[in-house]
């Protein structure tokens, strides 16, 4: 059972790594399933075992995160990085690009310049922690002078505005604020402040991330939710999130 589940694990890690591919354009449901050598109904189902979310989600999610990249390392304007990564309405890029990223395009190109030189003004905020609200532990090691974001999340994909969230500095126990009943993704992304702007923005290895189901009842879990820190995978899904604004907004 665990050759299978390593063996279904490559195949994913093989259909995500041609979904990288820019030049060989979007992937039909249809392609993928065939590079696995399954049928659709149970490629989507083994993707979304694999990474939390349906391949045609972690597509889309790949689109927006090259935009990200284009945005913040060239000269081309919002419209021209609408049509390179796909779309073809601005309008709708634009929407989708705020609604998932949580900043406008603009507003993502002028995120380096905002942060520079507020890298050692983000700290976690001495207030009283509210009662009740999402408990959880964090384990494993933060990457020195790195700052913790944790948010909770329809699903298991870190874009948009968390329902609730949280700044964190280290390991241990840890409250976000009482959230609207239901079940969410609790997510945790490590940041290191000493890296440039660009590099904020763009997080590469040492980048920390872990992840856990929480139900919320009452505006609180039932018991706390053990996070595991770790480098990110092949296999996870891209973090849309604008991270470094969400630590700017969240640490003034």
């Amino acid at each position: 059972m665990e050759e299978v589940r390593v063996e279904g694990a490559r195949a994913v890690e093989r259909v995500i790594a041609r979904m990288r591919r820019v030049e060989d354009g979007p992937l039909s449901l249809e392609e993928m399933a065939g590079m696995a050598h399954l049928s659709p109904f149970h490629f989507s189902r083994l993707f979304k075992q694999v990474t939390g979310v349906p391949p045609g989600t972690f597509m889309a999610a790949l689109r927006l995160e090259r935009a990200k990249r284009l945005l913040l390392t060239t000269e081309l304007d919002v419209a021209e990085v609408c049509y390179e990564v796909g779309y073809e309405s601005p309008g709708t890029f634009a929407t989708r690009f705020s609604r998932l990223v949580g900043v406008s395009p603009g507003q993502m190109r002028r995120l380096p310049e905002m942060l520079e030189g507020a890298t050692g003004r983000l700290r976690v905020p001495a207030l009283p922690p509210a009662p009740g609200g999402v408990a959880f532990r964090v384990g494993g090691e933060l990457p020195a002078g790195a700052l913790a974001f944790a948010g909770l999340f329809p699903a298991a994909i870190p874009q948009g505005r968390p329902v609730a969230c949280t700044l964190i500095g280290g390991p241990g126990e840890h409250h976000i604020p009482p959230a609207p009943d239901g079940l969410y993704h609790l997510m945790v992304a490590a940041l290191p402040l000493h890296t440039s702007p660009l590099e904020m923005l763009l997080p590469g290895p040492e980048l920390r991330v872990g992840h856990a189901p929480v139900a919320v009842r009452r505006g609180s879990s039932a018991s706390p939710a053990d996070i595991a820190l770790r480098p990110t995978r092949p296999t996870d899904p891209p973090l849309l999130l604008a991270l470094a604004a969400r630590l700017l907004e969240r640490a003034r």
